[in-house]
């Protein structure tokens, strides 16, 4: 299952199926661990057991339905404070995949989410390996909700609730899809094409440009998001002044 045949170089060219593991992330680790693997190499998998997503929060996924996996990149470019832009990259090759299938309602919320106006679709948990300064590995571990329609939290959704098919969605070719996408995002950054990745996830950006209430310190606020800056924080425009927050720093009111 799984043998896919992405017209890419090497994104999808080696995969690694499991049935069922505790975490698609915690296997493509072992594998940089003890095979020194071929960069693109993905570890997918029918069932996560403990698969689980930014903040620590559980990745909830029905078996077979959806797409979970995890890609082996060697981004040896990248320093660990540029870490951010092989989020952007990621972010806009599912994006790229996606967004002809649902349309202008598809959004990458900062830092790690794929939206559907005020629902989730995916997730995105990327942890690195560094040598030195720069990063040696990286997993980009992808949960995306394809064919599953009942979920227990409500702010769930799928591309099956999204853009229903009668037959349900092909979840090796839509795979073979992401790879491609994936592919040329990554280059780009590769390349050193960050102007314009960084247009294009602003662009896609959840509540750019708009005003809205934010939380912070266990304190609300309202602010307008505009824009990221090189470390990856969340740039926000309060009574004039202008605010940064890293990972967890700051929550969406939804």
């Amino acid at each position: 299952m799984y043998k896919i045949y992405p017209k890419s170089f090497f994104v999808g060219q080696n995969t690694k199926y499991l049935p069922s593991c505790q975490s698609t992330n915690d296997e493509a680790a072992q594998l940089i661990a003890q095979h020194d693997p071929i960069e693109g190499t993905i570890v997918i998998t029918d069932r996560q057991i403990a698969g689980r997503g930014q903040r620590g929060n559980h990745w909830e996924a029905t078996a077979g339905q959806n797409l979970t996996f995890s890609l082996i990149l060697r981004p040896t470019f990248l320093n660990a404070s540029e870490q951010f832009w092989l989020n952007m990259a990621v972010s806009l090759g599912i994006f790229d995949t996606l967004s002809p299938l649902i349309g202008d309602e598809l959004r990458i919320k900062w830092p790690n989410d794929i939206y559907v106006e005020k629902q989730k679709l995916g997730g995105i948990l990327i942890e690195n390996i560094l040598q030195g300064y720069n990063l040696a590995w990286s997993v980009v571990g992808i949960g995306l909700n394809i064919n599953q329609t009942e979920f227990m939290y409500a702010n769930a959704t799928s591309l099956q609730q999204q853009a229903p098919l009668l037959s349900g969605y092909d979840l090796p070719g839509l795979l073979a899809q992401l790879s491609e996408k994936l592919e040329q995002r990554y280059l780009q950054l590769r390349a050193g094409q960050r102007g314009t990745l960084r247009a294009a996830y602003l662009q896609t950006l959840f509540r750019y440009q708009e005003e809205h209430w934010f939380a912070a310190n266990q304190m609300r606020f309202r602010g307008v998001i505009t824009g990221i800056d090189e470390a990856g924080r969340l740039a926000i425009a309060v009574d004039g002044q202008m605010r940064y927050f890293g990972f967890k720093e700051v929550e969406f009111i939804l």
